[in-house]
């Protein structure tokens, strides 16, 4: 299993280098750069216009006159060498400070609904399948079908209005007001714990309702094979035949569903941040992509990317412990 791991790993490295160079490229497609989107503003707002060699000068004091290869080039090197992702134009600070200041509670967030996806679809799947045509397998399915088909803002909208009518409650934010500023403590915590509920759910629902809906796929599939059927023949236990093998082969393709939960959930709390007004990546990326805050934008980007390899990892990694035979096959 180790060697396994390790090639797996060194799989990491080649890929993580592609997504770098598709990022970089990626946010330089659009038409002009920081410089051209700045003056277009400031001439929009006050009137102002600047000359070509003002431009031309603070291109190259951002270094945005060099070719893109060289660009690329120092930027990764940077990050690799010295953790250094460049510049942030707009706020006029170092990125990784911006990055740091947001991707823990961006982090926080979309692990909090990775965890309540799972705690909830795992048994509701479940359920589901030994019950299949009951009165709670259709209550389920519906339910699963509402929650793929509502986007996360949608419920957010709603769950925000709901709240304020109802008690004049606001589910913005991951802290009340007196916790915004103040440094870590134990209080603290307890008030993230106690705001964290609400865009946990909201962006963990989607996610739930098609892990639900493969979990129930998946193990209907095997109580109907021959074993299954051979065993209760025997007299096993019903619970016993369901843990010891069904259950455990139809768990290889909800495992394996992690690689792509993780990106879901990072791009589904992007949009719900936007709405609560969440301190995470999100707001602070869209308005980067939107000014061509280039260093900044890529530097989210590759993160983002550097956490969705890392779930790729772990669901490799689930899997080989779930069936043995993958390893074999690799």
């Amino acid at each position: 299993m180790a060697k396994y791991i390790v090639k797996r790993l060194l799989y990491a490295i080649p890929t993580l280098f592609i997504i770098s160079i598709l990022v970089f490229g990626t946010i330089q497609l659009p038409p002009g750069d920081f410089v051209s989107n700045m003056m277009e503003q400031m001439r929009n707002q006050s009137g102002v216009t600047w000359s070509p060699q003002f431009a031309e000068s603070m291109r190259e004091r951002y270094g945005l006159n060099e070719p893109m290869p060289t660009q690329y080039l120092k930027w990764i090197g940077n990050i690799i060498l010295h953790g250094d992702f460049g510049y942030s134009f707009q706020n006029s600070q170092p990125s990784e400070k911006m990055i740091s200041d947001r991707m823990g509670m961006t982090l926080v967030v979309s692990f909090a609904s990775f965890v309540f996806t799972w705690v909830v679809a795992l048994p509701i799947g479940i359920l589901s399948a030994v019950s299949q045509y009951s009165l709670a397998d259709y209550v389920f399915s519906f339910m699963g079908f509402i929650g793929l088909a509502t986007p996360g803002f949608l419920i957010a909208l709603v769950l925000m209005y709901v709240a304020f009518k109802s008690g004049g409650m606001t589910v913005s934010g991951l802290f009340s007001s007196e916790f915004q500023n103040a440094p870590w403590s134990f209080p603290k915590i307890l008030d993230l714990l106690k705001h964290l509920w609400i865009p946990m759910i909201i962006v963990g629902i989607g996610g739930t309702a098609g892990l639900i809906r493969i979990m129930r796929a998946n193990l209907l599939d095997e109580l109907h094979k021959p074993y299954v059927e051979t065993a209760r023949a025997k007299g096993v236990p019903e619970w016993k035949l369901l843990m010891k093998y069904p259950l455990r082969h139809a768990l290889n393709p909800f495992v394996s569903g992690m690689a792509w939960l993780l990106p879901s959930l990072i791009a589904g709390e992007a949009i719900v941040s936007i709405v609560l007004n969440l301190p995470t990546s999100g707001p602070i990326l869209l308005n980067a992509l939107l000014v061509q805050d280039m260093y900044l934008a890529a530097g989210f980007i590759m993160l983002l990317s550097v956490a969705t390899i890392i779930g790729m990892l772990i669901s490799d990694i689930m899997l080989v412990w779930l069936d043995p035979r993958i390893r074999y096959g690799s």
